[in-house]
This record gives structure tokens, C-alpha cells and sequence, in this order.
């Protein structure tokens, strides 16, 4: 089954900010005037090849005012397939993936508009029922986004990097809290037990073993395979809710 991913906006924000603040970096700590020439020559041919991958996942994506789909009568945007495009783009780069192959480039838009169904269903599900996302809490959510940006415009600069504008941004950013929302009360974690917690541990560390990896002891991981058992649980619940709300929903995929 595949994932139904909602791209958080901070984390978009996150890695564009990392591609934003890299040419920041100068190669000045180094007197020797040889070295500093080798340094600015490599970060240049570096910045050529970021720019040329660019080129290639750019030409993915769609015109933003292009109806992608209509989900319920509700129109969807080519401005929202570029955001998850974008974001599965992003993760697949981070595992190793290649996304401009032809392949990759061909799964890549399968998930995103698998992403974008899913998405668009559970925010309308969540409408039906009466979750919404006040002023008050997107302007606290802003605002924590605000403060992981240092440094003058850096904040501005991500936005821009991200293709968002404060509209579109502030726009997301409810539908996050009102997703979220549906989550926490509609879809309910179990609690993981301690059992289920070792048996994951152990299964890790057998395979840590056979690729020659030592893992951490459990206390020390122990939070962290809590919060992915929970998640995963949580995505097998989203992924048959989405399955049984497509039954009676009409779907029209328009690229």
C-alpha cells in the first residue's frame, strides 16, 4: 500500500533554508591562497550541479493554476501538486534516490497524486465533522517556524526558495493544524507496549548485526521506536480510511 504523506510546511521550509544557507559558506579559513582557490573552485562546480538538478526536478512540475484533479467537486492545484512534488522529491534525494530518473520521475507523480487524493479527502472528511484551525493557533504555528530561521530575511529567503507566499503559507499551515486535529481525535493511537517495543529493537539489531552496525542500547532508542510504532500504526488506520472514503468519492484525475 502506498504512503498517504501531508508534507508538513516546516519541513519543506527546512531543507530549502539548508539549500538556501549553503552558499553562505566561504572558503576564507584557510590562508593558503592555493587552498582557498581549490576550496571556491569545488563549491562552485558544487552549486553548477545543485543548480543543473534543479533544472531537471523543476521540469516535474506543473503549471500552478492547472486543475490537476477534482476531488468531490473540489478543485486541486497545480501550486499543490508542486508542494508534495516537491516534498517527495526532497526525501527521496535524502535516501540516496535519484528523482529525475525516468523511473523515479514516473513514481514520484503516481505518489503525488496518490498523496494529493488522500490528502484532499481526509481535509474534507474533517471539514464534514468540524475541525478547523483558528487565527490564533496559525500565527503560534508561524511563529515557531519563525524562530528555527536565524539571521536576517532568512525566514523570507526559505519562503521564497519554497515557491510560498505568506497567503499560501498561512493557508497550509491551517489545513496542517486541522489535519493534525482529525488525526489526534478520528484516528487514535494504542498504546505500544514494552514487548512490542523489544521485539522491534531486536529485529533492528539483528539486521544492525548482519550489516555490521552496532545499535544503541534500547533506553537509549527507546522513545524513538515508541513514536515510529505509533506512526506506523497510525498510517495503516489513515491508508484504510482513505481506501473506504475512495469507495464513495468521485475521483478525476485531469494530468
Amino acid at each position: 500500500m502506498k504512503k498517504i504523506i501531508f508534507p508538513l510546511i516546516a519541513g519543506i521550509m527546512a531543507i530549502t533554508l539548508t539549500a538556501c544557507g549553503s552558499n553562505d559558506k566561504g572558503a576564507q579559513s584557510n590562508n593558503s591562497k592555493e587552498q582557498t582557490k581549490t576550496a571556491q573552485t569545488e563549491q562552485q562546480d558544487q552549486e553548477k550541479q545543485m543548480k543543473e538538478l534543479q533544472k531537471k526536478l523543476d521540469k516535474q512540475k506543473i503549471d500552478d493554476m492547472k486543475t490537476v484533479a477534482i476531488i468531490n467537486d473540489e478543485k486541486v492545484l497545480g501550486s499543490d501538486y508542486n508542494m508534495v512534488l516537491s516534498s517527495l522529491q526532497m526525501q527521496m534525494q535524502q535516501i540516496g534516490q535519484d528523482p529525475t530518473s525516468e523511473e523515479a520521475a514516473k513514481q514520484v507523480k503516481e505518489q503525488t497524486i496518490d498523496s494529493l487524493v488522500g490528502q484532499t479527502l481526509i481535509l474534507q472528511e474533517a471539514d464534514k465533522k468540524g475541525y478547523q484551525a483558528s487565527d490564533d493557533e496559525v500565527e503560534k504555528q508561524l511563529a515557531k517556524m519563525k524562530e528555527s530561521y536565524k539571521g536576517d530575511n532568512k525566514f523570507e529567503d526559505a519562503m521564497k526558495l519554497a515557491g510560498l507566499d505568506m497567503t499560501t503559507l498561512k493557508s497550509k499551515t491551517a489545513e496542517n493544524i486541522q489535519y493534525m486535529k482529525y488525526m489526534a481525535k478520528e484516528i487514535p493511537v494504542k498504546e505500544v507496549t514494552d514487548e512490542e517495543i523489544q521485539a522491534y529493537y531486536d529485529q533492528s539489531a539483528k539486521q544492525g548485526d548482519a550489516g555490521g552496525q552496532k545499535l544503541p542500547k534500547l533506553e537509549e532508542v527507546k522513545s524513538q521506536i515508541k513514536q515510529q510504532l505509533e506512526q506506523q500504526q497510525q498510517q495503516k488506520q489513515l491508508t484504510k480510511l482513505v481506501e473506504e472514503l475512495k469507495k464513495n468519492a468521485k475521483v478525476d484525475i485531469k494530468i
